[in-house]
Formats: C-alpha cells, sequence, structure tokens
C-alpha cells in the first residue's frame, strides 16, 4: 500500500520538536508500505532534506520516506494573518499533490485543520480511502482561548471541521476529550480509534552525554519545561512560580524553559524586569541532545494555560518525552495527564493559576530527592506499559491497515 502522508509539521529526530509523524512513517516502512510525506517548512525544525527548493518544492528520500516539503515556512511566533495564510498555502498544494501522486490512501494529521483539505477531496473526487488524525480539537480549542473571536471564521472552520470528520473513512484522536469531540459531531464510536502520543524509550534509554545550561549548578533542583513558548502554554504561570521561590530565598530551585514561540520575548523581559534570577530560558535542542539534558534533570513540568478545554483534549507531546526519560511530572491542570499522575505517584498535580501550591510541590521534591528517584521510575514503568512508542505505532498502523482493507472490501462487494 502506498500511503499518501500529509503533515504541515513534519519533523525527523535531527529536529527539534515532535516526531509522531516521523514513527509513523517508519512504521508503515517496515511493514511493508511506502509513504511520501508532504509537509511544509518550519523554525527549529528539520525535515531532513537540504537541497534546493525548485518550483516551491524540493523533494528526496529520508530514511525511507519520500520527503515532499513544500517552501511555507511556519513559525509560532508569526502572527495571525500570516500563519493563515501559510495554512491555507499549504492546504492549496497539497491538493495539488492529491490530485497528481499515485497512491492507494490518504493520511492527514491536524493542526491546523486545513491539512484535512486535501483528504476530503481525494476521498470524494479520486475516490481514495482516508484517515484523518486530530491532535487538537478546531476550532472549540482557539475559540476557548479567545485566539479566534470572529464568528465567521469559526463557522467555516466548524464546517471545515464536520466535513473532515465525516468524509474520512476512519479517524484517530489523541486523548479521551479529542475522541467525545469527534463523536459530538455525530461521528460513530466505532469509525474512530485512541492512540495518544508516544514515548521515545529508546531515544531517553540511551546515554547521551548529561549537561545542564549556564547558571544551574549540579546540586539545584532543576525543574525542565521543554515546549513551545506559546499562548496555549500559560508559561506565566512558571514565571509566577519562580516570583514565589524567589520570595522564599529558594535560590536552590531553577526553573527552565527550553524552546522557542511568539510569547518567549515578553517572558524574557518579565524575567529581566522582575529580577527572576531562579529563570533560565535555552534555545531548542534535538532529541539526542535533549535525552542528554533529561540526565540531568529532577522534574518535568507539564503546563498549559488553565483552559477547560485543554483538560481531556490534548495529548502532549513533553509529558510523554519527561515519563519517557524517567521524570516525575509536576502537571498545573486537572484532566486525565493529572489524574494519571495521582493513580501512578508519578509526580505533583497542582490547580491551576496557584503560584503558592506550584512552589510548594518543588520545595517538597527539593526536600524529598529520594522521594523523586521513586517517581521517576513511576513514570518510566508507565511510559513502557501503556505508551510505548513501537507498540502505539503498530497499533496506529493495524487501524489504517483495516481502513484501506474496509474500502477495498466495499469496491469488491
Amino acid at each position: 500500500m502506498k500511503v499518501l502522508y500529509f503533515h504541515q509539521h513534519f519533523v525527523t529526530p535531527k529536529g527539534a520538536g515532535a516526531i509522531r509523524s516521523y514513527a509513523m512513517a517508519r512504521k508503515l516502512i517496515e511493514r511493508g508500505h511506502s509513504v511520501t510525506m508532504v509537509c511544509g517548512s518550519a523554525q527549529g525544525s528539520t525535515t531532513g532534506l537540504n537541497g534546493e527548493f525548485i518550483n516551491g518544492q524540493r523533494r528526496g528520500l529520508v530514511d525511507g520516506i519520500d520527503v515532499i516539503e513544500l517552501n511555507l515556512e511556519y513559525s509560532n511566533q508569526d502572527g495571525f494573518a500570516k500563519r493563515i495564510k501559510v495554512f491555507l498555502g499549504f492546504a492549496l498544494r497539497s491538493v495539488k499533490i492529491a490530485f497528481t501522486e499515485k497512491y492507494d490512501l490518504v493520511f492527514a494529521t491536524t493542526t491546523p485543520l486545513t491539512a484535512g483539505i486535501p483528504g476530503i477531496l481525494a476521498r470524494w473526487l479520486r475516490g481514495k480511502p482516508f484517515v484523518f488524525e486530530v491532535r487538537d480539537l478546531w476550532p472549540e480549542l482557539p475559540k476557548a482561548m479567545g485566539v479566534i473571536k470572529n464568528p465567521l471564521i469559526l463557522g467555516a472552520m466548524g464546517v471545515l471541521e464536520w466535513a473532515s470528520y465525516r468524509s474520512a473513512h476512519r479517524l484517530i484522536g489523541l486523548s479521551p476529550g479529542i475522541v467525545k469531540g469527534i463523536q459530538k459531531r455525530g461521528v460513530s464510536a466505532e469509525r474512530i480509534a485512541m492512540i495518544p502520543n508516544g514515548c521515545d524509550l529508546d531515544i531517553f534509554a540511551t546515554q547521551a552525554e548529561p549537561w545542564r545550561p549556564e547558571g544551574i549548578a549540579d546540586t539545584d533542583l532543576m525543574a525542565i519545561f521543554a515546549g513551545t513558548h506559546g499562548m496555549a502554554n500559560g508559561l506565566d504561570a512558571v514565571l509566577d512560580a519562580a516570583a514565589e521561590l524567589k520570595r522564599r530565598g529558594r535560590n536552590d530551585i531553577k526553573l527552565l524553559l527550553i524552546g522557542n514561540g511568539k510569547l518567549k520575548p515578553r517572558l524574557q523581559k518579565r524575567v529581566a524586569h522582575e529580577g527572576l534570577d531562579n529563570m533560565v530560558f535555552h534555545d531548542p535542542v534535538n532529541k539526542t541532545r535533549l535525552a542528554g539534558l533529561m540526565q540531568s534533570t529532577d522534574i518535568g513540568m507539564q503546563i498549559l494555560a488553565n483552559v477547560p478545554a485543554f483538560y481531556y483534549g490534548t495529548s502532549p507531546n513533553k509529558f510523554f518525552d519527561y515519563i519517557a526519560a524517567g521524570l516525575p511530572v509536576l502537571n498545573n491542570y486537572p484532566g486525565w495527564l493529572a489524574g494519571m499522575i495521582a493513580s501512578e505517584d508519578c509526580g505533583y498535580a497542582v490547580p491551576p493559576a496557584d503560584s503558592v501550591a506550584f512552589a510548594d510541590a518543588l520545595e517538597q521534591a527539593a526536600s524529598q530527592r529520594d522521594q523523586l528517584k521513586v517517581q521517576g521510575a513511576n513514570s518510566r514503568r508507565l511510559a513502557e506499559r501503556e505508551f510505548d512508542r513501537a507498540i502505539l505505532s503498530d497499533r496506529w498502523v493495524d487501524w489504517v491497515e483495516q481502513a484501506s482493507g474496509q474500502f477495498t472490501r466495499k469496491l469488491d462487494s
């Protein structure tokens, strides 16, 4: 089977970012299929291609994956209008590819929601089986965050969401809330599989060189957040906790934000203005370098803005990286991850917008280093038992193969 795979933000392990699509494409190839990956360009990530763009694209094999990279650069730091322009540009150029490439099945993954457009048209105009993967619920999340308020845009996104869900032969949701959100749009449960983000156990089990950024001593408790510094992440909560710790004189607890994003300059300005010398910023790093950093880390911070739609409607990559690395996790919002942290005793779940509770948890972690090791071991066991990427990617390929087989049987009957 030849799969035409659309993911605008595709990245390999050599770049900084989520590698779910890379892992799934590699598993398809391992199972005897071929994959053409259509993606855009992104700051801080790498598609594995480095040749010249010709007529707006470049193409080549990356670890057995036929990658088509469109010269549409995206950054979380871009303004709303520019991001919409890039999203629509990718969708329109993807439609052309969907009508010219030879393939047996089309697969598309969000975000953005516009990724579903080539799949919709391939299903109805080319008669191809279509599988749609939903990583975030749009327009529910941007509406809940207040990012998009225009009723016309929200209405158009609602139509596109409905069309994507109803056009797909099968769907994949990455969290319990996402699966329920798809069902609310009239999709039967038997057409949806929940396959969450996974843990790259092999990457984080390697003996990468341990390291800490400048300004963080070996004796300091180091808590890290590794991810995008955007509106959804609510990283002012970390700075609020840093301010509380500074008031308590706990200079032995350092909070590291590693990554980029639209709000990073503002966060850095606030840190400088308030003299939060217990805060450290660092540029993104690739997975191997991240594995080394996590070997020196005491606790991972799973932070999101206090938006109820996030509680069950997200499947954050960073959480799965933390537990794969055997780190306890400090989570600052309720939901399915907070429940898991509590039931598995693999960290701390604190209320949202509560800097005192956040600082209390970090002080407790600093005073109970032996307990941190126990919680870290619990995290790793959870990762191995429930979220091994190798097992989840096999389940993912099974679901995609079944979609193709079901479609073929209907044609033959």
